[in-house]
């Protein structure tokens, strides 16, 4: 999990770095989370059925390498154009990721423990996060940017060749199909995309431009900076572990919501940063501990409900609206940004996440609504 999107925290945790080195502007900056997550998007319908059929140690090993090539890429850069396209193929990790972890826990955890395990398991993208935002950022203040980037790649080759030693045998690919009946009780799927579209929309901006506004509007130097996301990736690595243990049934349908109105508080307090620099280490805490954290409870609400045969597309059309979320907020971030309009930027993110809150209310009382029926 936390190569599958570390890419993209390295771009926003060596963004001061690279707007100086390549010439590019905070606008394309944003624009590389796009399509990121844009092809992310696309793909993870499909990757969602790929994993269901090939198995979940297949599906890691291939996010590994894919993101090892990625990464190695990135390194390469000499401007814009194969930076973009990099991204581009780091997409497909990404769309990987969910399905193939989510797959794994349904096939060795026991029932009563899968949903800390889920938890624990989403916390390794805030891993990335962290490890972007310090020891690869210092890095690359010795090594240069291009090789904490290749470091990165080199780690992530490593954890393939160890995925692939140590991890159980797929079982054989399936042969039958899922009972019609089975896939009526998958709506949950379609409130929990929306719910993360919106949650990713605001989790993006902050990734993407949390560092550029800490050395353009509090003045902080660029590791001070990267670390703003390393603080972010702990308190993230808290949140989700924290929350997806409390998200048993009948409490984890309400959490998201919770979640999300907690978020905005976190949008609110980046905004009040510009007139009180040192908040902005209190909100980078807050929007781990709430916004990132919604995102692994959405996950453990997906893997407690799993129709049989389907946990890899359920797990895949969640994370498609995330990631869809991912692609949309930072280029609307990044107009404001570029015009140094970061207080509007961050009440743009409060809203995203109080519609995601709106989102998860709503549908958790039609669920509580619908069960108490059936059971009636």
């Amino acid at each position: 999990m936390a190569f599958s999107m570390l890419q993209l925290f390295l771009l926003g945790a060596l963004g001061p770095r690279l707007v100086g080195e390549l010439g590019i502007s905070a606008t394309l900056l944003g624009l590389t989370t796009t399509i990121g997550f844009g092809t992310a998007a696309v793909l993870s319908p499909v990757s969602g059925r790929i994993v269901d059929w090939i198995g979940p140690r297949r599906g890691l090993v291939a996010l590994l390498l894919v993101a090892a090539a990625a990464l190695a890429a990135i390194g390469a850069s000499p401007g814009a154009g194969l930076l973009l396209g990099a991204v581009a193929l780091g997409g497909l990790p990404q769309a990987l990721a969910n399905p193939a972890t989510n797959k794994a826990i349904l096939a060795v955890i026991p029932a009563e423990r899968r949903g800390a395990v889920t938890g624990l398991k989403q916390s390794g993208v805030q891993l990335g996060a962290f490890a972007a935002g310090l020891p690869l950022a210092a890095l690359a203040g010795g090594i240069g940017w291009r090789g904490a980037v290749w470091t990165a790649a080199g780690s992530a080759v490593m954890v393939a060749v160890w995925t692939l030693r140590a991890l159980p045998a797929d079982p054989p690919r399936p042969s039958s199909v899922v009972p019609p009946a089975a896939l009526g009780r998958g709506r949950h799927i379609v409130w929990l995309a929306v719910y993360s579209l919106f949650l990713g929309c605001g989790i993006a901006s902050v990734n993407t431009y949390l560092s550029l506004f800490g050395t353009r509007k509090l003045h902080l130097g660029p590791t001070a900076a990267a670390a703003l996301v390393a603080v972010l990736g702990v308190a993230g690595i808290a949140g989700r572990v924290g929350w997806a243990k409390a998200a048993r049934p009948g409490r984890a349908e309400w959490l998201p919501g919770w979640l999300g109105t907690g978020a905005v508080g976190a949008a609110g307090l980046l905004a009040a940063a510009l007139s009180v620099p040192p908040l902005v280490w209190v909100a980078a805490v807050a929007v781990g501990v709430f916004a990132v954290a919604g995102n692994a409870v959405s996950m453990v609400l997906v893997v407690q409900r799993a129709v049989p045969g389907r946990a890899g597309q359920d797990s895949a059309l969640v994370a498609a609206g995330f990631f869809a979320g991912f692609a949309v907020g930072p280029p609307l971030f990044g107009l404001l940004a570029e015009a140094g309009h970061y207080g509007w930027g961050w009440l743009c993110v409060a809203v995203e996440f109080a519609a995601a809150a709106a989102v998860a209310f709503v549908w958790a009382g039609r669920d509580r609504h619908e069960r108490s029926g059936s059971k009636a």
